[in-house]
């Protein structure tokens, strides 16, 4: 049986965006330069060592 009641729609509502959920998208794009810049200053060290 259909009701006659107005019934709320929880999709209106506005979630606070978790962070780990904002930062996601441009993982592919990150990780690669963050990589290279470690791999870089790594080899700084190495050589400044040796």
């Amino acid at each position: 049986m259909s009701s006659t009641e107005v019934r709320h729609s929880h999709g209106d509502e506005t979630q606070p965006q978790d962070g780990v959920e904002a930062v996601v998208p441009v993982m592919p794009i990150v990780l690669p330069i963050v990589g290279g810049v470690l791999m870089f200053l790594l080899a700084f060290i190495a050589i400044y060592m040796a």
